[in-house]
């Protein structure tokens, strides 16, 4: 599957017209590719985006410094476990300064042989990107599982978003 639809659907959302500025749109491409790394089950390709020093928190907490930290922590999770697929909405993209950014995005995933979301895994991401030599990467990564313990309502107004995602493009 591809994940152009995360950036279409910000367009649809957040744009004008259906389009984004340029910056906007490369960092929320920046993004796609780290996902597509994940749902391709690729620990180089998702930890390619990533500058060299940069860094992820994981949903289980877990810290990584480092791309190649990174390609190695991811790859005998990958090696060992069918993770589940992700879909991601992009709810916020703030340019900090002209090289600097932070996205926001509430994230689902579908367990591997599934066609639903487990709303259990349900997650915000928020990702820190800079621009390097014309040339945006991911600086920071972090994964926070959205258990809502007072808000049960916000719970299902995000299962319910991502669940839209899932059957808008789960045949893509």
């Amino acid at each position: 599957m591809n994940n152009a639809y995360i950036l279409e659907n910000y367009a649809r959302e957040h744009g004008e017209n259906d389009t984004v500025p340029a910056e906007i749109a490369a960092v929320i491409q920046v993004y796609q590719d780290m996902l597509s790394g994940w749902n391709s089950r690729d620990a180089l390709q998702m930890a390619a985006p990533f500058t060299e020093e940069g860094g992820l928190i994981g949903f289980d907490g877990s810290e990584v410094a480092g791309r190649s930290g990174i390609e190695a922590h991811l790859t005998p999770i990958f090696a060992h476990h069918k993770t589940p697929f992700y879909y991601c909405k992009v709810k916020a993209v703030k340019l900090l300064g002209p090289e600097t950014a932070l996205l926001r995005s509430y994230a689902g995933l579908v367990p591997d042989g599934k066609n639903e979301l487990d709303p259990n895994l349900n997650a915000h991401h928020t990702m820190v990107a800079v621009k390097r030599d014309g040339r945006w990467r991911i600086e920071h990564f972090q994964n926070t599982p959205a258990q809502f313990h007072m808000e049960p309502d916000r719970a299902r107004q995000m299962t319910e978003e991502l669940s839209q995602l899932v059957e808008e493009n789960a045949t893509k």
